[in-house]
């Protein structure tokens, strides 16, 4: 999951948990999807930018474009 992505899903899970009134909408309770949305949005957020700032080997010269 890109750190866009992430913080897209944070951002609709966000408006589920607090915008949306309603309570359920045929048996899936919106603010508990709002939560799991949040949740899984920050936990590919952490990923993201570990994944982008983690070491690279050093040493190793990229070959030079064609």
């Amino acid at each position: 999951m890109t750190i866009g992505t992430s913080l897209f899903v944070v951002a609709v899970g966000a408006i589920l948990k607090y915008a949306v009134t309603r309570e359920k909408i045929e048996g899936v309770n919106i603010d508990t999807a709002g939560v799991i949305l949040m949740i899984v949005g920050v936990v590919g957020l952490i990923l993201g930018l570990f994944m982008l700032t983690r070491d690279r080997p050093r040493g190793e010269v990229p070959p030079p474009p064609p």
